[in-house]
């Protein structure tokens, strides 16, 4: 299915998300950002979604750049347009362009802590939560919390999407994953699936709920298994 590209066309995006939308989108694209930290509520997330699209009256197509984000956008329902979001668990498989690209790096190394341009600018970083820890319990102690968290993971993923300068955030995330003794790897992104839900075809990588529609848990299913 391809976009509609005459539609009035509005993204509400997380945060994150939209560093890597913004380079792709029209200049005249409507756009909503919300609060990256809305993600630790996913309840409070829903609503804040939810009123988005009810105060949008002024477009007929709402591109969600969100993917599942635990249930959050479960429930979701537009009565005047039509609702597009990535047919994905997380925004982990946005950046790698497409759920396998996700699997493929999952099953290679579960123990992965996953970073990309928005999630440093947004502060959602080990070593921004070591500064927090550290500034409330100490340099020390807030060391030993970090490690705890970060326990069962190996690897620090710098996801280049291609996007934007990388140099700093690279740099960034190289520091991060020496100061908590884990490997540093930078891997391949890819824009593919945040192109696919701005311009289209919307195929089985992407739901597309038409005004009425409630967005629900099953649609999420992997494409092979929808049609079952």
């Amino acid at each position: 299915m391809d976009a509609i590209p005459s539609a009035r066309t509005k993204v509400i995006a997380c945060a994150t998300v939209i560093e890597e939308m913004q380079p792709l989108m029209p200049a005249d694209m409507q756009r909503q950002v919300l609060d990256f930290g809305l993600h630790l509520r996913p309840g409070e997330l829903t609503k804040a979604l939810q009123a988005a699209i009810d105060q949008s009256t002024d477009a007929d197509l709402i591109l969600l750049g969100y993917g599942q984000c635990s249930r959050a956008v479960i429930g979701l329902k537009a009565s005047h347009a039509t609702l597009v979001v990535p047919r994905v668990d997380d925004c982990i498989a946005i950046f790698l362009g497409s759920r396998s690209a996700y699997q493929t790096q999952a099953s290679k190394e579960p123990g992965t802590y996953y970073l990309t341009k928005g999630w440093i600018e947004v502060g959602d970083s080990p070593f921004e939560e070591y500064r927090r820890l550290s500034e409330r319990y100490g340099e020390q102690k807030a060391l030993r919390m970090i490690r705890l968290m970060l326990k069962n993971y190996t690897r620090l993923a710098f996801i280049n999407t291609g996007a934007y300068e990388l140099e700093r955030y690279r740099e960034y995330a190289r520091q991060t994953a020496e100061r908590f003794g884990l490997r540093f790897e930078e891997i391949e992104g890819a824009p593919s699936l945040v192109h696919k839900l701005l311009f289209g075809p919307w195929d089985d990588e992407i739901i597309v709920c038409p005004p009425g529609q409630t967005i629900t848990y099953e649609m999420f299913a992997p494409p092979s298994t929808t049609g079952a």
